[in-house]
């Protein structure tokens, strides 16, 4: 297990990169709620992938689905896969809370499998940035229990912590965005589909 003090600076995922892309890249897990999602875009749409990790299958899905990406991740084993399977993509190795998010913005964000690994405080701030990278009417995709919870994420031995719904949806509503949706996936995985009003 590693102790919760040691900062890679990626929440404990550059420590076991290399674990990690073997098993997301065996594991489709995500991929058909994303490419649902994104087919609610416009082709061309501006979408940012929040712990893009190594683009497997997120940022992968997304640009199948003709989606323009840009990428962000803090383990900088991943993102230099990530560039090597995407070589036009931007990608920016960053801690999502102090990244500029590339000072633009976007059509849609995606932050499948991060919000979690998080401290809730950093989760409200992000959700926050997350508004404000956003155009009017764009959408937002996220994971994390629905349940406010903690536990041990099996990977790093890190603890995990979900605010639950009615705090994300508090949160939410608070950086200007509706909670329109809720929804799991096969591996059990509670999707929160929001839209910035």
């Amino acid at each position: 297990m590693i102790q919760q003090g040691t900062d890679d600076g990626a929440e404990g995922y550059e420590l076991r990169a290399h674990e990690f892309m073997v098993r997301r890249t065996e594991s489709r897990i995500g991929g058909a709620e994303v490419r649902g999602w994104a087919k609610g875009l416009r082709r061309g749409a501006a979408v940012l992938d929040l712990g893009c990790g190594h683009g497997v299958p997120i940022s992968q899905v997304l640009i199948e689905e003709g989606c323009l990406v840009w990428g962000i991740d803090a383990a900088p084993t991943l993102v230099s896969a990530f560039r090597t399977r995407f070589p036009g993509v931007e990608v920016e190795c960053a801690r999502v809370e102090e990244s500029q998010l590339f000072r633009r913005t976007f059509d849609g964000v995606v932050a499948w499998g991060l919000m979690f690994l998080l401290e809730p405080g950093t989760q409200a701030l992000v959700l926050e940035k997350i508004s404000s990278a956003l155009k009017q009417d764009g959408r937002l995709l996220f994971t994390a229990p629905a349940e406010a919870c903690a536990w041990v994420d099996v990977l790093t031995g890190r603890q995990s912590v979900s605010l639950g719904a009615q705090t994300y949806r508090r949160i939410l509503d608070g950086v200007g965005m509706d909670l329109l949706e809720q929804l799991r996936d096969e591996g059990d995985n509670h999707y929160y589909l929001a839209e910035k009003r």
